[in-house]
């Protein structure tokens, strides 16, 4: 009987539609006991002894932990995947997959509530209000401003709508964008240092790769607006905090609103948690309950899929590992 360990901590409680899918196709289900992407390598590979595959959060899955198990599947709760060592995975036969088009529109929303909540200056009023403050001094207006949407991928694209229901003026960059896909999509598109420099607001929607780690960083928040406000739902490695705090305490930029971060949970230590004028939340971007169980069964069927000699062809992200009969 094949094992799957789900790791992510919104199925700890063992329940979802998810479960049915893995029950019906007679696979056991194991959930460790702690938080796994808060372990060691050698503590990880502890739990995925005996393991077939998994149903995955953002744990690391490096080289060390796929030479060490005998992992055949590994299936990404979303669509990120940078905590995921893919050459590593391919090297030893693993399949990586993801669940496309199961959570854009949880992450859209997310990105329009911390949009507004730092225009609006929500957090900050509430936890005024609560001290027994009352100020009264006028807010900025978020329609009639630009929101430059760096990355227009599923997510990037969900937001759009959104954005111009707002009456934002909406531009964006996407280095894979084919010809007439701002057409399609309502859009004007521009150069990367184009949408930085003109947007009031930016927001992040790429992946994290070797080639965006850092990608905003002191010289390109140097070149944003001055008073512009950053949003990032997408990965905390695309930020140097240290140069995102240099710039907020400056007043460059006059705001920010972060669902993701480099270290998650933020550390206690971290200068970011001192800035008044960031909003955060907790890489709640993908997590409403209609993604988690649309997420849940799409990972677990392509876990099925694949330990059934079967291929999930749209959510595979490492290709080269297909056997040769499936």
């Amino acid at each position: 009987m094949p094992r799957v360990l789900v790791t992510p901590a919104v199925y700890r409680d063992g329940h979802g539609p998810w479960r049915q899918v893995l029950e019906d196709a007679g696979f056991e289900i194991v959930i460790p006991p702690v938080n796994c992407m808060q372990i060691s390598s050698a503590d990880f590979l502890e739990h995925l002894k005996g393991i077939d595959g998994t149903l995955a959060g953002i744990e690391q899955y490096n080289r060390e932990v796929f030479a060490g198990s005998k992992l055949k599947v590994v299936a990404r709760i979303g669509v990120g995947y940078d905590a995921v060592d893919v050459q590593a995975a391919t090297e030893h036969g693993v399949v990586v997959a993801i669940t496309p088009g199961t959570n854009e529109h949880s992450v859209a929303e997310q990105a329009i509530a911390l949009i507004t909540a730092v225009f609006r200056d929500t957090a900050r009023r509430d936890r005024e209000i609560r001290a027994g403050q009352w100020r009264r001094d006028c807010p900025r207006r978020l329609a009639g401003n630009t929101i430059g949407l760096l990355g227009l991928g599923r997510i990037g694209r969900a937001i759009i709508p959104r954005c111009q229901g707002l009456g934002l003026q909406v531009v964006g960059y996407d280095p894979f964008a084919k010809p007439g896909l701002a057409a399609e999509l309502g859009i004007r598109l521009g150069t990367f240092d184009e949408i930085i420099s003109q947007a009031d607001i930016v927001s992040l929607h790429m992946p994290c790769t070797a080639e965006t780690t850092n990608l905003i960083n002191a010289a390109t928040l140097g070149r944003m607006k001055p008073g512009a406000v950053l949003i990032n739902t997408s990965r905390g490695g695309l930020v140097d905090e240290d140069a995102l705090v240099a710039s907020l305490t400056a007043g460059h930029l006059s705001g920010a609103g972060l669902d993701v971060c480099k270290v998650e949970p933020l550390p206690s230590d971290s200068p970011l948690r001192a800035l008044d004028n960031v909003v955060f939340s907790p890489h709640l971007g993908g997590i409403d309950q209609t993604a988690l169980d649309a997420m849940g069964i799409v990972a677990a069927e392509c876990v099925v899929d694949v330990l059934s000699g079967r291929w999930p062809e749209s959510c595979i992200v490492n290709p080269k590992v297909r056997p040769a009969s499936t």
